[in-house]
């Protein structure tokens, strides 16, 4: 734990000072310092923040997951190569093969899990600096870049009556259960698991390859989609309230980029690309990829190939059946 502690000191202390710096500068700007709505703008701020500087490795992950759609036509004739061979030599031989089959289209089995494994220290951290500030504030001590001042002032500041460091099960064992804080709590996490789900469903329904729908890891990701928000669902009884905040609030953030990236750059071969070049082809604009030049010679071979046909059929002629004469 030490260790652990020692690895996320540098986050917690980012994650801190960051929100100490929106929640003064929403002060400055004439909101009430000690308003539970001061202290979630922070919070949904820092989100933005986080989530904006790991775009380059949003990016990187997209590029990972079609070069895993792109390989999945090799992956099925290597599964094929190795179909009912159980001895060692064999799957040692076949995992030697797919290593080296990710590593020619570089990628990586948990290529798209990697922008939420970055997100996890930054996600610890800022649990450790809300999940703390009851304790802290009954010691009047500080936590990270935040001062004591500004802990009690998060400590008690509310939205729709419950407490931001609120948790459901703290207030469930508190022998007092506040009905708000319970209320709020589960539509923030009906909120952060559904915005989850969609998120991973849009992509699977929309964004994916048919030859990618049919690889040997789809049965994994539908597994995903589902134990997923039913892990961070039963997690979320844990979660302060402001905490529960920042991970809805992430979770929109990764549903509103993956619609711009399905509605503008769309995975090549998929659902979403084919209703883009609808959409373009409407405009008078070449498929995605194309240029107009290109667009226009693969249209005039294809309706020159289509004359060909036409005219072949045309000079065949039906053949007549020999009658015999009564």
């Amino acid at each position: 734990m030490d260790f652990i502690n020692l690895i996320l000191t540098p986050f917690r202390y980012l994650m801190s000072w960051l929100l100490w710096l929106f929640h003064e500068g929403f002060s400055l700007i004439g909101l009430d310092p000690n308003s539970g709505w001061t202290w979630t703008l922070s919070i949904i701020f820092v989100t933005i923040g986080v989530r904006a500087a790991l775009i380059p490795l949003f990016a990187r992950q997209i590029r990972a997951q079609r070069a895993m759609q792109a390989l999945q036509p090799e992956l099925r004739k290597l599964q094929a190569k190795y179909k009912g061979k159980k001895d060692q030599v064999s799957q040692q031989a076949m995992l030697a093969e797919q290593r080296a089959l990710f590593k020619s289209h570089n990628t990586g089995m948990f290529s798209s899990c990697l922008p939420l494994l970055v997100q996890m220290p930054f996600f610890f951290s800022l649990y450790t600096v809300l999940s703390t500030t009851s304790k802290a504030s009954g010691s009047n001590e500080g936590i990270a870049a935040l001062s004591a001042a500004h802990v009690r002032s998060f400590d008690e500041s509310k939205i729709f009556g419950a407490k931001l460091s609120d948790t459901f099960v703290g207030t469930l064992g508190s022998g007092n259960p506040n009905m708000a804080v319970i209320v709020v709590a589960i539509v923030m996490i009906i909120a952060m698991v559904a915005s989850q789900f969609f998120t991973q469903r849009q992509l699977m329904t929309k964004n994916m390859t048919k030859e990618a729908l049919e690889g040997p890891f789809m049965r994994q990701q539908k597994m995903m989609m589902y134990i997923l928000p039913l892990v961070f669902g039963i997690g979320g009884i844990n979660f302060p309230i402001g905490l529960l905040i920042y991970w809805t609030a992430s979770n929109l953030w990764t549903l509103g980029q993956q619609m711009w990236v399905i509605k503008y750059n769309p995975t090549p071969g998929s659902l979403a690309e084919k209703e883009l070049n609808i959409r373009r082809a409407a405009k008078g604009l070449p498929p995605v990829g194309k240029t107009r030049a290109q667009a226009e010679a693969e249209a005039a071979e294809a309706a020159e190939k289509a004359q060909a046909q036409q005219q072949q059929q045309q000079r065949q002629q039906p053949q007549r059946k020999n009658r015999r004469k009564k």
